[in-house]
This record gives structure tokens, C-alpha cells and sequence, in this order.
């Protein structure tokens, strides 16, 4: 009986290995949801001092720009430089001002759809990329004329480079990391702390996986991006008292004053923190949240420590670069929640907190109290040619700036001359100007001058000027007129004797 002869089952197909899923378009509706959210109304809030500060260096030609930075404001030298070109081509309006740092926080809206997609899933990464938009910090911050949305994007997009790199360990993906910690360091050197959480990270990863490579890589990608910012570290440490000397020493209780600023709203923090609190949790994907709150937790407590020294850095927008990586958190958090419906519940929940707080930022003193247009326009009615200006200046030039929000409203047909400056900011190569010593000698033949202050409990028209030019004032010219606005007290002073 013939044997039957069995036939060797077909080989199993050889198994690929897994490719790696590529991103989806949710990048992109993300970032343009936040580009839409942050210029909403944009120019409707009047500019506060510190925009009125970015407006006045960006507008002077790139030699006097240069020159002011040997003196003042060097750690916001590249940014300053970037609106300078900006406002050559799209004008000075208080839109366009804000407009680079909307296109800046849409980037980062995209990096923060990446970052979720790779360390958790696809509905993590929506929910993120809805979060991040609503996020009433992230409107106050992309509709402002600083370097913080860009320090945002330029340290989330360094996070999801560093984590590429330690899963797949190549010369270009450190050599692209390398730049971004230039960036970062360049646009604002309190932002370098983000180096710490990522150097936690990658002696985390180190120790699971005991890849020295990746060690090595790190520290060639950092010490190279760290070249170009020593020089203005050095030079910014030099200036750091005549910029952030106000900033007081925090106590632990300032602690949930930073968190509730942080993201714009109490309400909004206090629900960040409850669900970015929910992944630590999990047995599965634990890791990538431990990961998060490095990035983020690590920051603050690092600016909590430094700032027990000679100088302060404690304050929100400083450490604000720390928003994606609590929103990552809170949107796994979200996520994961069971039944689906009760995640997206949670998730309208959250972003209904911030809607408050989202329209008062776009009312026109939402930045700044003082009516700055208003006080202008009365100057601009009643303006002659020869007219003197005199604005609260002296130990309140910082507070509140009040030439800068002046002459920034003021029409080009308007040119009251500043009566007590001996030397202009520019021909100092400064931010701000030498005020004449003895101000009476300064007067000249001004017949009229406009006096604007801050409304106070008292009608004084010289409210907190200082003693020695209320004096001259006082001594040779009665006030005409005086006009209050939001404020501001507007004076006109006509000459006597």
C-alpha cells in the first residue's frame, strides 16, 4: 500500500516589521484653529507697556536697535529683531504687531498634535489639538507683542525632536535638535531650563535601554546649540537688573498664583491639573506621562529654586513654554476616560471654564487699564504746532510707559516735543531717555504744554510727577484745561510767565 506523502505546509509570509503610522492632517486643522481663535479681535485690546517696549525698539533703524541692546533688553534682541523686519512690511497696528506671535503659537499647536500622537494615540491627539486652542493663555500669549509664543513653539517642537532622536538615534535628527536649543536660549535664556527635564529624560531612557549613543548625542546637540547663546547670557546677567529687578522672591503660597496664571484661568488650572493627574495611573503608558510631567513640573520647581537667589525669575510667562506638556497630560487624561461620551463631556467641560475669561481678552483694556487712545486723541483735537509734552515718566517709566502709549496713538501730523528730555532714548542707545537734571532749565520758550498722568483719588493734574518738575511747571504755567479719560488725566498748560 503506497505510503501518501504529506506535503510540507506553505512557509509563513515573512513578517514586516511595523511601520511607523504617518501623522494625519490633524497637525493642521490644529494649527489653523489656533491661528483662527488668536487673531479674533486681536487688535482690539490696547498694547500694555511691555508691547508699547517691542513697538519702540522694533521701530528704530537696525544700528540704533543694535546699539540699545549693548545696553538694555539684549535677551530679547533676536525677537526684537524679527518684528523690526515684520513691521518694515506689514506697518505697526496693534493686529499686525501681534500677528507673528499667532502664526508662532499655531506652530506649536501642531507640534503639540505630534507630540500626543507619538507618546499616547490618534484621539489623545485630537483632543490635545482642540485643548490647546481654548486655552485662555494661549490666546493671552498669541495675541502678544513678545517673544513667548515663539519661545513655546521653539521648545515643544526641541521636545519632539529629543524624543524622535532617542527612539531612533541618527546624526540628523540631533543635528536638527541642536538649533532649536539655540532658538529657545536666543529668544528668551529663562527658557533654557527646559534643558534640564530633557536631559531627566534621556538618563530615564539610558537606563532602561543602556544605549550610550544616545547620552553622547544629547550632549554634542546641546553644547553646540549652547555656542551661540553664552555671549548673551553673559551680557544679559550684566542687564538683569534694570529689566527684572520688580519680580519679588516667591514663597510656597506663590506657587498656585503661577499655576492659576499660567493657564489664564483658575478654573482652567484647577481642571488641567485634576485630568493631567489621570495617566499617571495607568499601568499601560505611564511612561510617556511621567515623561510629560519631567517636562513640565521640572521647569517650575527649577525657577522656584533660582529665584531664592540675588535675582527672580518666578513669574508665569516665563515657564510658559511649560504649556504643552500640560496639555498633552490633560488631553491623555481626557481620553482615556470610559464611556467615550463622558471623555468628550469632560473635554467641552474644560474649554466652556476658559469662555469667560476667552472674551475678556478681547475687550479693549483687557492689557491695559489706561485708555492711552483716548488721552492721545484729546492732544491730537487740541494740538498746535510748538506745543511741549510732558508724560509721568521717572520711577513710574516702567510701570506704566505712558510717553510710549502716547506717541504710539498719536497721528504723524502730531509732534508735541518731550520738554524735560535732555537726551532721547535713541541718541542714548537706550530703551528709555535722559531726563534734564534741572527741569526748569529745559522749559524754553514752550508756550503750551500737554501734561498726561494717572488719574487718582485726588484732581491733581501733576499727580506723581516728579517734585522737581511739578515745580517748574507750576512756576511758570497755570493749567488751561484738564480732561480725564480711562485712566489717564490729561492737562493742557499754557504758559504765564
Amino acid at each position: 500500500m503506497p505510503t501518501a506523502t504529506k506535503t510540507p505546509p506553505a512557509a509563513a509570509p515573512a513578517r514586516r516589521p511595523a511601520r511607523r503610522r504617518v501623522p494625519g492632517p490633524d497637525w493642521l486643522w490644529a494649527a489653523l484653529l489656533t491661528l483662527a481663535v488668536t487673531t479674533f479681535r486681536a487688535g482690539t485690546p490696547q498694547l500694555w507697556r511691555d508691547e508699547l517696549a517691542s513697538w519702540n525698539a522694533a521701530s528704530r533703524g537696525t544700528g540704533e536697535l543694535i546699539g540699545m541692546l549693548g545696553n538694555v533688553d539684549a535677551v530679547s534682541g533676536l525677537y526684537y529683531l524679527l518684528l523690526h523686519g515684520w513691521i518694515a512690511v506689514f506697518g505697526d497696528s496693534a493686529a499686525m504687531l501681534r500677528l507673528p506671535s499667532a502664526l508662532a503659537a499655531a506652530g506649536c499647536a501642531a507640534f503639540v498634535v505630534l507630540l500626543a500622537r507619538d507618546l499616547f494615540d490618534r484621539r489623545t491627539a485630537v483632543f490635545a489639538g482642540l485643548l490647546f486652542p481654548l486655552l485662555p493663555a494661549v490666546t493671552r500669549y498669541g495675541t502678544e507683542a513678545r517673544s513667548y509664543a515663539f519661545v513655546m513653539l521653539a521648545v515643544t517642537a526641541a521636545t519632539w525632536l529629543l524624543l524622535r532622536a532617542l527612539e531612533r538615534p541618527r546624526p540628523a535628527r540631533w543635528a536638527a535638535y541642536a538649533p532649536l536649543v539655540a532658538l529657545a536660549g536666543l529668544l528668551h535664556m529663562v527658557a533654557l531650563l527646559f534643558l534640564l527635564p530633557h536631559a531627566l529624560i534621556v538618563v530615564l531612557r539610558w537606563w532602561r535601554e543602556r544605549r550610550g549613543r544616545t547620552v553622547v548625542g544629547f550632549a554634542l546637540a546641546v553644547a553646540a546649540g549652547l555656542v551661540p547663546v553664552i555671549p548673551l547670557v553673559l551680557l544679559g546677567r550684566s542687564q538683569v537688573g534694570r529689566q527684572i529687578s520688580w519680580i519679588e522672591t516667591p514663597h510656597l503660597r506663590d506657587v498656585a498664583g503661577l499655576w492659576d496664571n499660567l493657564f489664564g484661568s483658575p478654573l482652567v488650572a484647577l481642571a488641567v491639573a485634576a485630568t493631567a493627574l489621570l495617566p499617571l495611573a495607568w499601568t499601560r503608558g505611564r511612561r510617556p506621562a511621567v515623561e510629560l510631567l519631567v517636562a513640565g513640573a521640572a521647569p517650575i520647581l527649577a525657577v522656584y529654586v533660582l529665584s531664592q537667589g540675588t535675582t527672580s525669575y518666578f513669574i508665569d510667562r516665563y515657564v510658559l513654554f511649560t504649556l504643552p506638556a500640560w496639555t498633552v497630560l490633560a488631553a491623555a487624561g481626557l481620553a482615556a476616560l470610559k464611556p467615550r461620551v463622558v471623555a468628550v463631556v469632560g473635554l467641552a467641560a474644560l474649554i466652556l471654564l476658559g469662555l469667560p475669561d476667552q472674551r475678556q481678552l478681547r475687550t479693549e483694556s483687557a492689557k491695559e487699564s489706561a485708555d492711552g487712545r483716548a488721552a492721545a486723541e484729546v492732544i491730537a483735537r487740541g494740538y498746535r504746532p510748538g506745543d511741549g509734552f510732558v508724560p509721568l515718566r521717572g520711577r513710574e517709566e516702567r510701570a506704566y510707559m505712558t510717553d510710549f502709549q502716547i506717541e504710539y496713538h498719536l497721528p504723524e501730523r502730531v509732534k508735541p516735543r518731550d520738554v524735560f528730555v535732555e537726551r532721547s532714548a535713541v541718541a542714548s542707545d537706550d530703551l528709555f531717555p535722559v531726563e534734564c537734571a534741572r527741569p526748569e532749565r529745559c522749559l524754553g520758550d514752550t508756550r503750551r504744554i500737554w501734561l498726561v498722568t494717572r488719574t487718582t483719588s485726588r484732581p491733581d493734574p501733576y499727580g506723581k510727577l516728579p517734585a522737581n518738575q511739578v515745580k517748574a511747571l507750576k512756576d511758570h504755567y497755570r493749567v488751561a484745561s484738564t480732561t480725564e479719560v480711562r485712566g489717564l488725566r490729561v492737562s493742557l498748560l499754557e504758559r504765564v510767565r
